[in-house]
């Protein structure tokens, strides 16, 4: 019998990832924080087999861990097969160089893991442009280390090697794709520019938040589109914008944003400004909120260091929305409500609170309006 002319392509083996923390000040929130960690790495494709944290002691200059945690590592890793060890914070390239020669699997860090994410989720140009600035100027400083295989061991005379050569080489081949990458990013800005010229006649609303807290759920339930939703960390990185009109024809132009997340890196922030950009325009910022997350009080943190570093002082007005309510107890609602009296509580999954949430906006809408033509 003849085979057939194709083959079932087989979907990759994930690789395996042992997580490591260190507890340092956090050491009430470290599990919650390798959590998050957790769901990174699964949005990255990897599976979690194991984690470790070192409680105690300083951060070591040069394998972030103590001796004794290395070598546990190292046995969890040998234990468990793994891949790759994935930390929670910041390493720096002698850190990753060191470690790696020890261990003997792939590590990496917080930054380059949420970097890689974004590159798997990049669909527009904009998000890819985006994201490559972001990944460049996350390497450039890092690059030394990356080369330090290709330098002599001794110094003075012959010392400067292929290393130095090849090091400057890839500086200057990085820092040329960086300004270009900057040139088309402003190119896309004037773009989103004259876009958003045209709609500042209308009452703009932009939904920000911490990754997963469902805005793109509550989106959709808003403006009754059909944006993509998925239960993972940054399932859309491009701002999308729809129209809502009420039967009195009042408009709103309600947009989704990236969502936050902490630690998240700075080059991220930077190269996603203009996207951004509509979160910064807006004349009111719907700040969404997990409220059956019961680390919601640190999103919060989270979310207002961003906008902080975006706005500065120049913020647009702003409301609490706390999604997922149909999650809470009566007693949780009503120490909500103490807390934040203000809020808007509403369910996007089952549509409790949404049409008053529109019909809010609508108000607001209609009251700019009114403010105008007086």
């Amino acid at each position: 019998m003849k085979s057939s002319s194709f083959e079932i392509q087989r979907a990759p083996t994930p690789e395996k990832a042992v997580l490591v923390g260190h507890a340092g000040r956090d050491k009430a929130h470290i599990e919650r924080t390798l959590d998050e960690l957790a769901l990174l790495t699964d949005t990255a494709g990897a599976r979690v087999v194991d984690r470790l944290v070192q409680r105690q002691g300083r951060i070591d200059p040069a394998t972030f861990l103590g001796k004794g945690k290395v070598a546990d590592l190292k046995a969890v890793c040998e234990q468990r097969d793994a891949d790759v060890a994935i930390f929670d914070d910041d390493l720096s390239p002698a850190q990753v160089r060191n470690l790696e020669k020890t261990l003997n699997v792939k590590v990496i860090d917080r930054s380059e893991l949420i970097l890689d994410i974004f590159a798997r989720r990049a669909r527009t140009r904009e998000s890819r442009l985006q994201v490559e600035l972001a990944q460049l100027e996350y390497t450039l400083p890092r690059l030394m280390g990356m080369w330090t295989h290709l330098e002599r061991q001794a110094g003075g005379i012959g010392s400067r090697g292929p290393g130095e050569t090849q090091l400057e080489t890839d500086r200057r081949l990085v820092r040329d794709r960086i300004a270009k990458l900057k040139e088309a990013l402003r190119a896309v800005e004037r773009e989103r520019e004259t876009q958003r010229s045209k709609r500042r006649r209308e009452f703009r609303v932009a939904l920000v938040g911490y990754t997963n807290a469902g805005k793109s759920t509550l989106f959709n339930a808003l403006s009754k589109s059909d944006a993509f939703v998925e239960d993972r960390l940054f399932a859309t990185l491009d701002s999308t914008t729809r129209q809502m009109v009420s039967p009195e024809r009042d408009r709103v132009l309600l947009t989704d944003t990236v969502g936050f997340i902490r630690k998240l890196p700075h080059h991220l922030v930077a190269s996603f400004h203009s996207t951004l950009v509509e979160a910064i325009e807006a004349d009111l910022q719907l700040h969404v909120t997990d409220a059956a997350d019961p680390d919601f009080h640190r999103h919060l943190i989270a979310v207002d260091e961003v906008l902080d570093r975006i706005l500065g002082d120049d913020r647009p007005a702003r409301r609490m929305v706390f999604n997922k309510a149909d999650q809470l107890t009566d007693e949780q609602i009503l120490a909500l409500r103490a807390e934040f009296p203000d809020a808007i509580l509403v369910s996007a999954r089952t549509g409790d609170g949404v049409e008053a949430l529109r019909n809010e906006l609508f108000r607001l809408s209609a009251e700019r309006r009114e403010q105008r033509a007086g």
